[in-house]
């Protein structure tokens, strides 16, 4: 059975259980990273180096990277639906799966561990302001993006991506701060509130 390690509160591990719901794959789930056991031992380190979650095992393959992981799961069942075969529509997909893992995550990153997380290390009050407004400036990239497909982000079915900037969409209107109407955003967030997979994984009162 695949086995699935990483706390469930960090975004990147619910990509893997949101996508295991998705695709009613069984899973062994078990809790790694903050306040649960640490990464940081020689048994976890042997799995991922970089001591960070998720990880999967899947027989004798070992898998770190969320979005490496939901590609993998994708591909392993021969979803095409989620990850289509045709080379242009695959690489919309991992566009914008891309673009969540790069610029929005990079975007929010401060905000998020000075407004939520509570972290003293970022607690700057300039340095969450240039936070907020550019992870302001992200999310206006996904309204035109969503405003263009009326539907998903990679277009008019719900694919891969739906889960990384899916997940970032839910953070975004779970913080504590001051956000644009965005009203493309808003319906693609309900939109994907349809999803029982999404309200177990996502939208579940987890930031």
């Amino acid at each position: 059975m695949l086995q699935i390690l990483g706390k469930s509160e960090s975004i990147n591990v619910r990509k893997v259980l949101w996508l295991c719901v998705e695709m009613d794959i069984p899973y062994e789930h078990e809790q790694w990273g903050g306040n649960h056991r640490t990464t940081r031992t020689p048994e976890f380190m042997a799995l991922n180096p970089n001591a960070l979650v998720p990880v999967i095992r899947d027989g004798d393959l070992v898998l770190w990277e969320s979005n490496t992981i939901c590609r993998y799961l994708a591909m392993r069942d021969g979803r095409t639906d989620l990850l289509p075969a045709e080379p242009q529509r695959r690489a919309l997909v991992e566009q914008w799966m891309d673009w969540q893992a790069t610029e929005l995550n990079d975007s929010w990153r401060y905000a998020f561990m000075g407004l939520v997380r509570q972290s003293v290390l970022h607690a700057d009050a300039q340095a969450i302001a240039a936070s907020v407004s550019a992870w302001n400036a992200q999310m206006k990239i996904l309204e035109a993006q969503l405003t263009s497909t009326g539907a998903y982000v990679a277009g008019d079915t719900f694919t891969v991506a739906d889960i990384a900037v899916g997940l970032s969409a839910h953070r975004w209107f779970m913080a504590p701060i001051e956000r644009p109407d965005l009203p493309a955003v808003s319906a693609y967030y309900e939109m994907l509130s349809e999803r029982p997979a999404f309200m177990r994984w996502g939208r579940n009162g987890v930031p």
